[in-house]
């Protein structure tokens, strides 16, 4: 069904309005422009070999209200200077129910704020240890106090693609240690 005056797509079960896809297209812009473009000035993360990320998540269940909270752990690389970061992290999260574990791998769009200040968006697989299987979306908040030592701020939501399609929003927050390039 089209219908032009209404601005209404229908294609096998399908409806899409044209301005219910703006959120999607303004983070594809994002992710595929230059940081050079968005940010004014250059990082110094010629330093760094890779990122470790040390914190405490907070998660909370969207349909089923549930809480959960733990540690995290996330290493952090580089493999295309302002284009490209890849982040692979776990955490055990406990709860009212018991301790389930997620680990996922988030591919990040880093954009350089300041010298001292890094912006990331994100997505990934992610998995839990009852056999969920999804996706999550992340925003990365970086502030480094010196060039080695510095602290993040990373809220999320994931979807879970079993189950009851689980989704969840989530704020992990932590410090950062630059490591040594090899």
């Amino acid at each position: 069904m089209h219908n032009l005056r209404g601005f209404r797509f229908v294609a096998k079960g399908w409806a899409m309005k044209p301005f219910d896809s703006v959120p999607a297209l303004l983070i594809v812009g994002l992710m595929a422009a230059p940081a050079p473009i968005l940010a004014g000035e250059r990082s110094d993360d010629d330093h760094r070999g890779a990122v470790l990320e040390i914190g405490a998540t907070r998660e909370w269940g969207l349909q089923d209200g549930k809480n959960s909270f733990g540690p995290s752990l996330a290493i952090e690389v580089t493999p295309i200077e302002h284009w490209l970061e890849i982040e692979a992290g776990i955490s055990p999260l406990r709860s009212k129910e018991g301790t389930e574990w997620e680990a996922d791998l988030v591919f990040k769009k880093p954009f350089q704020l300041s010298k001292n200040v890094e912006f990331m968006i994100g997505a990934g697989p992610q998995w839990t240890s009852s056999g969920s299987f999804g996706a999550t979306g992340v925003l990365d908040f970086m502030f480094w106090v010196t060039p080695q030592y510095g602290w993040f701020v990373e809220p999320s939501f994931s979807y879970a693609f079993t189950r009851g399609h689980d989704q969840n929003l989530a704020v992990n927050v932590g410090l950062l240690i630059a490591l040594p390039p090899h």
